[in-house]
């Protein structure tokens, strides 16, 4: 199992919608959420980080591919994964049906195991 986490900000004045959209992720959407996750091969979870600097989401992907599924998580046509790319994008300004901007996070220190870096 391999293990991702990402920082992702909430936009100015979009905190509750991000509540709101998690409260739907917990109750009425908890089903659509998991068999997506399932069917994506990743365990997620997400923690809201509030700061001096404004709010983010520290999202943890554990699986197999972690990076992969994040890759894939704007990619499907179903209801669930629409509603979810929409909330992302309104919430985060992150298009998840677009490639991404940026490059995938990588692990720096792990304190179970030592962290071998590449050279540049």
């Amino acid at each position: 199992m391999a293990l991702m986490a990402i920082a992702v900000p909430i936009l100015p004045g979009k905190t509750e919608q991000w509540k709101r959209f998690v409260d739907e992720l917990n109750g009425p959407r908890r089903a659509e959420f998991e068999e997506s996750r399932c069917c994506l091969g990743v365990h997620e979870r997400a923690f809201l980080q509030t700061s001096p600097h404004g709010d983010m989401v520290i999202v943890t992907l554990e699986g197999p591919n972690p990076e992969e599924a994040f890759r894939q998580f704007g990619t499907g046509t179903d209801d669930f994964t629409r509603w979810f790319v929409q909330q992302v994008k309104e919430i985060h300004g992150m298009d998840l049906s677009q490639p991404a901007l940026w490059s995938m996070p990588t692990l720096e220190v792990d304190s179970a195991q030592k962290i071998e870096k590449k050279a540049a």
